[in-house]
């Protein structure tokens, strides 16, 4: 249960090693002690060291459940198992793949995979934690989208495809929840300096675009805009205004922007 200051008692990370994701569950728990469940992909080798942070940065205990993302029929006996010992108050949906842009478009295998990931499963277990929270009353769900599904373009379009799908369906799935309490949060960061996407960068050659945040950052923002009640953030916030202009910008001008 959500505390009287507004504090969440429990919060379940799925993707338990994503550094975005455990940043905004180390930002939590700057205000207060939490229940941390986080639900990872058996033989991650980053499991015991997200583990670690989540001790170190104060959480009363620590729980690791098994999460495969591509096996979706075994996602309700997930969310049970994070139920388990009781309600969830934040669920922060923070899985995916990002994949060479590139190949995706040309290999049938990668492009469904991601698909498969970044999509199918975050709309899977997105309609099971929506059901758990639906009952309790409240709840948080804290949805990590990208400024690449905003408006696709060509340089990373089958990810940025399954973003604007995932960007659709939480958007969605807060309108529906909002009439029974629980509130849906979705981020639309751009750049965002982790130890995978710097690799990232730098096995492609790419350089550093102009707004790139650190995921402490995004954190701050993520869990001051839930607190809030808000549904939809950017980050940086100034992204939005880009954004806007991009938006609108008629399609054969767009496909010759140097993005």
């Amino acid at each position: 249960m959500i505390n009287a200051v507004g504090n969440p008692q429990t919060i379940l990370l799925l993707g338990g090693t994503s550094e975005i994701g455990l940043a905004i569950c180390a930002e939590y728990l700057k205000k207060s002690p939490a229940r941390i469940i986080l639900a990872v992909l058996p033989g991650d080798r980053l499991r015991e060291s997200a583990v670690a942070e989540m001790r170190s940065a104060g959480a009363s205990s620590v729980e690791v459940i098994d999460f495969d993302g591509l096996d979706t029929d075994s996602h309700p006996k997930v969310i049970e198992a994070a139920w388990d010992g009781g309600d969830v108050d934040v669920a922060i949906v923070a899985f995916g793949l990002l994949g060479n842009a590139e190949e995706l478009w040309q290999d049938q295998r990668k492009a469904v995979q991601i698909a498969q990931i970044n999509y199918t499963a975050a709309v899977s277990v997105g309609v099971l934690v929506g059901e758990k929270m639906k009952a309790q009353g409240f709840g948080r769900i804290i949805a990590m989208s990208s400024a690449a599904g905003e408006r696709v373009k060509r340089s990373n379009f089958v990810y940025g495809s399954t973003k604007a799908g995932l960007d659709g369906f939480y958007l969605g799935l807060g309108e529906a929840l909002r009439p029974f309490g629980p509130r849906v949060l979705v981020i639309r960061p751009g750049q965002v300096r982790t130890k995978t996407t710097l690799a990232a960068w730098e096995s492609a050659g790419v350089k550093e675009a102009p707004l790139t945040v650190d995921k402490e950052e995004v954190a701050v923002l993520a869990v001051s805009a839930s607190q809030k009640g808000k549904d939809l953030i950017w980050a940086p916030g100034a992204f939005r205004y880009v954004m806007v202009i991009l938006r609108h910008i008629p399609r054969a001008i767009f496909r010759k922007l140097p993005i």
